[in-house]
């Protein structure tokens, strides 16, 4: 099939989806009676901030999309791609872009508050610990799996025969890997760019929110830094282990979440957010050139029993890898955490939740044609899937080598460019996703001592505590599991996490009597399909497997759901009894 198919469908799709039915949510949800944002009515300059629409959408993007609509799709990939090809076009229309929309609307709707205090309200105080226990798991996990893999990607090294080319053709630093085979130091580019970009955040953000620099200067200025990070990685690559990496991030982390939103976590998205604009464009050229030229998928339409053999069944492991750019209950984390507290408008929840929804929908179509016509089979195994002793998964490279051989074939750049922008392009959202999810939990800590505790003690309401005991359990949990074993519990908990959002949004909008079935529906189908994923895990992996932590996670996050599923059962109970 001509690459350029997945999106001649998927584009029309997307816009008559945002233009009609992310419309009717608006109307059904009550959009039209504007009130004013909490980020104005709570402005406290720390994490209530008003801020221009372009910079929280960006800010938003970088954080829901981060590394999650190219790591998943790129995983699921095995499956062949037009099961995913299909799973993200009516994934992101149906339910992923519905919750974020509705998350986004009811957290504005309720001061800003996240998704365990909406439960409260609606569920219970029962409700409330469930979804906020549940809640802190799950970005535990998420935390932990983008901390081993932004430490594996950072220290990557591509053979050259990977990359088609000899030793001798290439601007990188070339070094021998401990088989002797000569290899292109990949991560060191990504690794000085990070440290560029994460250097200047600060004074963007100073320069923004302290002395009111109009934003019209920012763009070129995040621009220009964009560009100075990427030729100082190439012409000043650094080279650390996988375990310095981790403990530097682990340090970044507990200070990005416990700083104000403005001076470093909101600025870096900004900043970052333009280096994936780019290798979007990039990617959406070189889609149209390779579909010009009828290039073909080299991945195969279908590969269910090898996708079986190396993730489990079509159903429901392919619905729980592809989290981001289908369905992905960290999003809500996302728009009750950060995101409504810094839209100075409710208005603008519909394209920044329902739009920003579909935009990653599309970036991890592109990802698709990125591995499907830039991989063969055997090439994408070896990375992904390795079969040696001591090789770890690495799906940032498949990415990036993907990418590097599509616009390769396309447009007649480089390899060894493409590749180095690949993983430019995803490093950075690694990275965006762990300092963003760092600060959703410290919220969700402070939350909790605040329910636990009449006068919460003077340490725990410390937003640096709080955060320093976020990034420590990250990095224990990192460094005791790898990639491979938490992604797939993450992947189950991550999309159960948006089954019960939506099952806390349907109760909201009935309490109002309010039509629920676009809430409801996508949550039953969500709901089952992550117990039995959670179900198989534990029995076929994790007990065989003796992981105690897994198991107990595991086990956990299945009592979690079930009494969520009981306390909406008993509210709708009520709710028909009282009418």
């Amino acid at each position: 099939m001509n690459v350029l198919w997945v999106l001649i469908v998927a584009v029309p799709v997307f816009l008559l989806a945002y233009r009609f039915f992310g419309r009717y949510l608006e109307r059904t949800m009550g959009g039209g009676e504007q009130q004013e944002a909490p980020s104005v009515s709570l402005n406290d300059g720390v994490d209530y901030v008003p801020s221009k629409t372009p910079v929280v959408f960006s800010h938003h993007f970088a954080s829901i999309a981060g590394a999650g609509p190219i790591v998943g799709p790129t995983v699921a990939m095995i499956y062949g791609y037009i099961p995913v090809w299909l799973w993200i076009l009516c994934g992101a229309v149906f339910i992923g872009a519905v919750q974020d929309y509705a998350s986004l609307f009811v957290s504005m709707r309720e001061r800003g508050h996240s998704m365990a205090q909406v439960a409260d309200r609606t569920l219970g105080r029962t409700g409330f610990f469930l979804v906020i226990a549940f809640s802190i798991i799950i970005l535990l996990l998420l935390t932990s799996a983008f901390l081993g893999l932004s430490a594996t990607a950072l220290t990557s090294l591509v053979p050259f025969a990977q990359m088609h080319m000899s030793a001798e053709q290439t601007f990188l630093d070339v070094v021998q890997n401990p088989d002797g085979v000569l290899c292109a130091k990949i991560g060191g580019v990504a690794s000085m760019s990070l440290i560029i970009i994460t250097a200047c955040a600060p004074v963007i953000g100073w320069l923004v929110h302290k002395r009111g620099v109009r934003l019209s200067l920012m763009f070129p200025a995040a621009i220009f830094l964009c560009l100075l990070s990427i030729v100082f990685g190439v012409t000043h690559p650094l080279s650390l282990s996988p375990m310095t990496w981790m403990i530097a991030l682990t340090v970044y982390v507990a200070l990005a979440s416990g700083l104000p939103v403005w001076a470093i976590l909101q600025p870096r998205d900004f900043i970052n957010s333009f280096l994936l604009y780019f290798g979007m464009l990039l990617l959406i050229i070189g889609v149209v050139a390779a579909g010009i030229r009828h290039d073909t998928f080299l991945m195969p339409a279908f590969n269910l029993s090898g996708g079986g053999k190396a993730l489990g069944m079509v159903w429901p492991f392919l619905f729980i890898t592809v989290a981001c750019g289908a369905i992905s209950g960290f999003h809500a984390m996302v728009t009750g955490g950060t995101t409504s507290k810094q839209l100075s408008s409710e208005r603008a929840s519909r394209g920044v939740g329902y739009g920003g929804m579909l935009m990653e929908g599309f970036l991890a179509l592109l990802v698709v044609i990125a591995i499907g016509a830039g991989l063969t089979l055997d090439e994408f195994s070896a990375v992904v899937f390795p079969t040696a002793k001591g090789v770890g998964s690495n799906p940032v490279l498949a990415f990036a080598l993907g990418m590097g051989n599509l616009v390769y074939r396309a447009l007649g750049i480089p390899m060894e460019y493409g590749t180095v922008f690949g993983m430019l392009m995803v490093e950075g959202f690694i990275v965006t996703t762990l300092d963003t999810a760092a600060r959703l939990n410290r919220y969700l800590l402070e939350e909790l001592w605040t329910a636990l505790f009449k006068k919460t003690p003077r340490l725990l309401a410390s937003h640096f505590f709080n955060a320093c005991i976020v990034a420590g359990l990250m990095f224990l949990f990192c460094y005791t599991n790898t990639f491979k074993y938490i992604w797939p519990i993450f992947g189950s908990a991550n999309q159960l996490m948006a089954a019960m959002t939506l099952v806390v949004v349907a109760v909201w909008l009935a309490l109002r009597s309010r039509p629920v079935w676009f809430a409801v529906w996508p949550a039953v189908f969500m709901m089952i399909t992550t117990l039995v994923s959670l179900t198989d895990l534990l029995v076929h992996k994790y007990i065989p497997a003796h992981n105690i932590p897994l198991i107990l996670t595991d086990v956990l996050l299945i009592v979690l759901a079930f009494g969520v599923i009981i306390l909406a059962i008993r509210q709708y109970i009520r709710l028909r009894a009282s009418t």
